[in-house]
């Protein structure tokens, strides 16, 4: 392990070497404490292209994996399995196409992974937080592509749930969407995206819980 990068009181960054790792945007490791049989699957947060690979990890109340990992020194081991997944596999090439991600709380990371991999490919990104201080990674987002639904404070571009600013916006029907976070807010978003126009096919989820 390299480095823990705090972002705020209850999520981190877990930064550690790649070994010459490949992988695709959309897909995730199975990390732990070397030697543990507790262990947990987190998105790859970093780019094709970076040196590190990066995790994102929200700190939960009686989380097995989530404390004893940010309780890591530099120089400690652990344990990394994958990577695995096939989200995002269809937007490996993005060419002309159109994207819009939609995501909850740390399931923004297969989108910044994506962001950092393409940097020239058409996307947007909805982020539903609860406070700005949860907007991890948004300075990696192109300007102008980024934009917050906060839930607990007035600071974010809308202020509300993501699902009620869906709800209000006006959807672009030429794009694929691309949903990740929990499962609460990935179906309510996918009806609503059907009730506007949007077919199954454009849409694509990676659920967390």
């Amino acid at each position: 392990m390299r480095e823990i990068e705090n972002l705020t009181d209850a999520t981190y960054i877990l930064r550690f070497s790649r070994n010459n790792m490949k992988f695709k945007p959309g897909q995730h490791l199975v990390a732990g404490l070397e030697g543990s049989k507790d262990l947990r699957e987190y998105s790859i947060y970093s780019g094709t292209k970076d040196e590190d690979l990066e995790i994102l990890i929200r700190e939960v109340d009686g989380g097995m994996v989530s404390k004893k990992l940010r309780n890591l020194s530099r120089g400690d081991k652990i344990e990394i399995n994958g990577p695995y997944g096939f989200f995002m596999y269809n937007a490996q090439n993005p060419g002309s196409r159109k994207y819009t991600f939609i995501a909850s709380g740390t399931g923004i990371a297969p989108f910044r992974s994506f962001a950092r991999s393409h940097p020239g490919a058409d996307y947007k990104v909805i982020h539903g937080i609860r406070n700005l201080d949860d907007a991890y990674g948004s300075e990696d987002f192109l300007e102008g592509t980024y934009f917050s639904c906060t839930s607990r404070d007035s600071k974010g571009n809308y202020i509300g749930r993501i699902t009620d600013y869906l709800k209000e916006a006006e959807i672009e029907k030429d794009r694929m969407f691309y949903l990740c976070g929990n499962s609460e807010m990935i179906l309510d978003a996918i009806d609503i995206l059907k009730e506007k126009g949007i077919y199954d096919s454009q849409i694509f989820t990676e659920i967390y819980f």
